[in-house]
């Protein structure tokens, strides 16, 4: 499933250049911390949705033909709950998708999974549909924490879920886990941690819970439940604490961390991933997907958030479109320099500020007073974040900003 992926200049990063992200909204239940575009469902319309998202990329070809001519280099299923997606029809929409874009050698396809959604053979009928990264929601191993998450599983379904993965061949199994949650310990994150690494995964994937309190107030209950002072998150000391003793756990098991949140073995990185943090572009099919092209003129749209509305717009032959924003140079350099900055092997900023016109000058001042203080290191034009600089890495995006 390996090929030498474009090393993108300003970073060193190994990602693909165009990429595919299809949202499968369906769950059989919302967690309380997600504010994604996700709907509760005990029977979903598995070949509706299948055909619709097939309709929606025909849709988006008719308008820009120059896309089938792009080699595709990464796919990614995302959710809500994939493998609620019965593997009939994952294959026959990862069919429908190689019949209208043209495929690069060694095409990354990722699908999301949930530990209490495995089954050997289920997960036998993703792989022979194409799927050759395999990505499962753990979150943690711990009761308490994944009480306070919403989750449904429990410690002994993820191993049962990495059993039926490595059964079903998959060549690279990644799991997710979050920290910073109500209620939990140093040591709770560091068993997490240890208990990870165990199961011998390619990839993890390790993210402080936050809540922007302003834009989910009105749509999680978690945030609901802190504004009124039921639950608490960890101090911020607690949570950068956390954050280290995952680095430190995951490092010493041959993990190499490549990304603020993420780490892997050598070779073994998600160039999907890579591709939104190193200025790629892709397409985004399905329901409150968002995309990013950057011809003719760059752009990000997303998708209308509603099923029903979703598969009524396409079935009408209309793009789902919720809103589109064409994006100037300075916004692509927002983005640029801060995705940049969340890899470990850094960014050329100097190169970012003279892709997009912005002043190098006045930044210069910043840029060595970080290095001063320990929280970036420069090789030449390239700024990377230290440990200490990626736990304020936002901070630091405004400033240079």
């Amino acid at each position: 499933m390996s090929f030498a992926a474009p090393t993108d200049p300003l970073t060193g990063m190994q990602a693909a250049r165009f990429g595919l992200y299809l949202h499968f909204p369906y769950c059989l239940a919302k967690c309380p911390y997600c504010d994604f575009a996700v709907a509760v469902a005990r029977q979903v319309p598995e070949e509706r949705y299948a055909n619709a998202v097939l309709a929606e990329l025909d849709a988006r070809l008719a308008a820009d033909p120059s896309l089938r001519t792009k080699p595709l280099e990464s796919l990614f299923l995302g959710g809500g709950t994939p493998s609620l997606w019965h593997p009939r029809y994952v294959a026959r929409v990862l069919e429908g998708i190689a019949a209208r874009l043209s495929l690069a050698p060694g095409l990354e396809v990722s699908l999301e999974g949930n530990p209490e959604r495995a089954d050997a053979e289920r997960f036998a009928g993703y792989r022979a549909a194409g799927i050759n990264r395999l990505s499962l929601g753990v979150q943690s191993f711990q009761p308490e924490t994944l009480k306070a998450l919403g989750r449904a599983h429990d410690a002994a379904m993820v191993d049962g879920a990495v059993a039926a993965a490595r059964k079903a061949g998959f060549p690279v199994v990644a799991l997710d886990f979050i920290y910073g949650v109500h209620g939990q310990t140093l040591a709770q994150v560091e068993a997490d941690a240890r208990r990870a690494v165990a199961l011998e995964p390619e990839h993890l994937s390790t993210y402080a819970l936050t809540v922007e309190r302003e834009v989910l107030a009105e749509s999680t209950p978690l945030s609901k439940q802190l504004e009124r002072g039921e639950l608490s998150l960890p101090e911020d000391d607690d949570v950068v604490a956390m954050a280290r003793v995952v680095r430190d756990v995951y490092g010493a098991h041959g993990l190499a961390r490549y990304e603020v949140s993420n780490h892997a073995r050598e070779g073994l990185s998600s160039r999907h991933n890579a591709l939104y943090w190193t200025g790629g572009e892709y397409l985004a099919l399905g329901v409150g997907a968002t995309g990013m092209l950057l011809s003719p003129q760059a752009h990000r749209y997303v998708n209308l958030r509603s099923p029903e509305a979703y598969l009524r717009t396409v079935e009408e032959g209309r793009l789902p479109e919720a809103s589109r924003e064409d994006l100037g140079p300075e916004e692509l350099f927002a983005e640029r320099l801060s995705m940049g900055l969340r890899l470990v092997s850094g960014v050329d900023w100097e190169a970012v500020c003279e892709r997009y016109g912005q002043p190098v000058e006045p930044r210069r001042a910043e840029v060595e007073r970080l290095v001063a203080h320990g929280f970036a290191t420069r090789h030449g034009r390239r700024l990377a974040l230290t440990e200490r600089g990626a736990d304020v890495h936002s901070a630091i995006c405004a400033r240079l900003l």
